[in-house]
């Protein structure tokens, strides 16, 4: 067995020339050590499925719809809400599908395709919050200079070249996936199709797939988590410079769903990457845990946390959803 092309005499060759390679396939994992209650364990999935689709919709829609959230920092959050649904939209239905039906098996194409869109989303979200970051501290040190720095055809270029960053580093993964032998175990850690999780199946060379997605992760979550923590140590500068109590405070609760964006996105996915690539072998239910809070906390949490934590979001949701019919009834009723 050689790369480049030719038979792998032991599996399955990814030949996209060949009509006659047989095509391998992958088999997700659920819960370890608790497939007997995967029933019992969908419902709450379930129902975070749920609260993900309603609440990252409707933040969505709201910003929509309501002219006066065309700013900046509503802008990023849609961003970050739509990430948060394709994310979701990944990850949730190949679990639901385990817990309910045992269904395990997927085909190579399709399971580069789930890592795609995974990874995609992955990586578009990662850019959001770092542009979050960056109108965080511009709206807390740059006060006078916000509307006039932030303008929308800003906002639409950061996007564009979020959505460019994004597409130019995530396309060839998958590509380079179709060159690689697979004839050993076809049992992947996670109930989704992972890039490191996958390389790691190979039976071929797999050391030009592996310094490509570290330099991904790298140069995408790793530059970006940098660049945040750069944001917060001049936002931290800025809030330390104002002379009242209370300024100091009104400026960094601006800040507060930010941070809880960034700490649950960052925390598990930094612990993850670092084990899968340099970590000794844990037990498996680690490695789906962490993967677990990565994918599908943030989609969850996120919603809530700007909607409790922001005001404007939640008078225009209340407003959005439980506005007035016309025709309505105008009598007070006094108990």
């Amino acid at each position: 067995m050689t790369n480049g092309g030719t038979i792998c005499n032991t599996g399955s060759k990814l030949d996209a020339h060949s009509t006659n390679s047989t095509e391998p396939t992958f088999l997700v994992t659920g819960i370890p050590g608790l497939e007997s209650v995967h029933i019992w364990i969908s419902i709450p999935f379930s129902l975070m499925l749920l609260i993900t689709l309603l609440g990252n919709t409707a933040i969505m829609a709201v910003i929509w719809k309501e002219q006066s959230l065309h700013m900046p920092m509503y802008l990023f959050l849609a961003m970050l809400a739509a990430s948060d649904l394709g994310l979701s939209l990944f990850t949730f239905p190949t679990m639901l599908r385990i817990f309910w039906l045992n269904a395990r098996e997927l085909t190579s194409s399709t399971c580069f395709t789930q890592m795609f869109f995974i990874h995609t989303f992955q990586d578009f979200e990662s850019a959001v919050i770092l542009a979050m970051a960056f109108d965080r501290y511009v709206a807390i040190s740059h006060p006078l200079h916000y509307s006039s720095l932030l303008t929308n055809s800003v906002i639409a270029r950061i996007g564009l070249v979020i959505l460019l960053r994004t597409l130019s580093v995530q396309v060839p993964l998958p590509i380079l996936l179709r060159r690689l032998c697979f004839c050993h175990s076809n049992v992947l850690s996670h109930s989704y199709c992972l890039h490191p999780d996958i390389i790691k199946l190979a039976c071929s060379n797999t050391k030009v797939n592996s310094i490509f997605g570290l330099f991904v992760v790298l140069s995408t979550m790793g530059l970006d988590f940098l660049l945040i923590l750069f944001s917060y140590v001049l936002i931290l500068k800025t809030v330390l410079n104002i002379a009242s109590h209370g300024g100091r405070l009104k400026a960094f609760n601006t800040c507060i769903s930010h941070l809880s964006a960034v700490i649950l996105f960052f925390t598990p996915m930094i612990c993850l990457s670092i084990l899968h690539r340099f970590g000794p072998r844990l037990p498996s239910h680690v490695y789906v845990t962490m993967a677990n809070m990565h994918f599908l906390i943030p989609p969850v949490v996120n919603p809530i946390v700007y909607v409790v934590k922001t005001k404007q979001i939640r008078e225009k949701m209340l407003k959005f959803f439980f506005k007035k019919r016309p025709g309505e009834s105008q009598v007070t009723f006094i108990t």
